[in-house]
């Protein structure tokens, strides 16, 4: 029996599903366990209580405690930081990364007028909609799907921006009105994929999870996740990243974009390198957006 630590959200639980039915599939018997952590019952701002970190560690000290064998991760709320004693063992293939807007009467963002009041809890949204020169007011919400599209739905908000994977998750894409192009938004690191966490020791968990492993999203999220653990960011940090595998002259190549939020604006570089080494191209790349500022 694998023992699937979870937090108890929707979006929480339906990737915990998710993982749990590949798991049986393969034929595992897999028991979900709720995990309540601190960003669950605190609603302040991230920013406020330590930042999106807050969701894993009770997570993390389940497991330690041996209370579970496996946790599901966003890995755009996992820290950086390395913990002794757990390993992610499995990465699977990627939803779709972007950010989406969900609108009131079906408005993209280019037809919402100036002033239109947008929800969103991160500083990498508010900092590169304001490089959009919309005119828009950004203004921070926190809470499930549900509350913030209920907050666009009641008229308090005219949109919000959410990850367009967790509504893809929820089943709920018919309520996004635009899907926003990265070359507008650029998403946060490792946003649309999962992390599967487990103790770094236990050889038949990390062999029950290796099927669910997707290299090409491993590399993609190494690459974006490290060029956020070198600007010494945190997760509520205003960085945008994303990876991908492309075709080069001479076979695969990861390509990376970052994005970095300042004071007078977003500043905005890109960088390729080979696929096995998405660690060097993750740090040459924050480098040199530090050595931009």
């Amino acid at each position: 029996m694998i023992r699937l630590g979870t937090r108890r959200s929707a979006l929480a639980t339906a990737q915990a599903t998710w993982v749990a039915d590949q798991l049986r599939a393969l034929g595992h018997e897999v028991e979900l366990v709720q995990i309540v952590t601190t960003g669950d019952v605190n609603k302040a701002p991230l920013e406020q209580i330590g930042g999106t970190g807050v969701f894993v560690s009770a997570l993390r000290d389940a497991l330690l405690a041996g209370e579970i064998d496996i946790a599901v991760h966003s890995l755009k709320d996992l820290p950086t930081a390395p913990i002794d004693g757990l390993a992610i063992g499995a990465v699977p293939v990627r939803e779709d990364p972007r950010d989406v807007l969900v609108a009131r009467d079906g408005l993209t963002l280019g037809e919402l007028q100036q002033g239109a009041l947008v929800g969103t809890g991160s500083p990498r949204r508010v900092a590169q909609l304001d490089a959009l020169g919309l005119g828009l007011e950004c203004t921070g919400i926190r809470g499930n799907v549900d509350t913030r599209i209920g907050l666009v739905a009641e008229g308090k908000l005219d949109a919000v921006v959410l990850a367009r994977a967790g509504l893809s998750r929820l089943g709920r894409l018919a309520e996004v009105t635009e899907t926003l192009d990265p070359i507008q938004v650029l998403p946060a690191p490792g946003q649309g994929a999962l992390g599967i966490e487990c103790r770094a020791d236990d050889a038949g968990v990390l062999a029950a999870l290796a099927p669910l492993e997707d290299p090409a999203t491993r590399a993609a999220v190494t690459a974006e996740r490290q060029m956020l653990a070198t600007l010494e960011a945190g997760c509520t940090a205003p960085v945008g990243a994303l990876a991908e595998v492309v075709e080069g002259e001479d076979g695969p190549e990861l390509w990376l974009r970052g994005a970095l939020g300042q004071e007078d604006g977003v500043r905005r570089l890109s960088a390729n390198g080979p696929v096995d080494d998405p660690v060097a191209l993750g740090k040459a790349l924050a480098n040199e957006l530090l050595e931009r500022i």
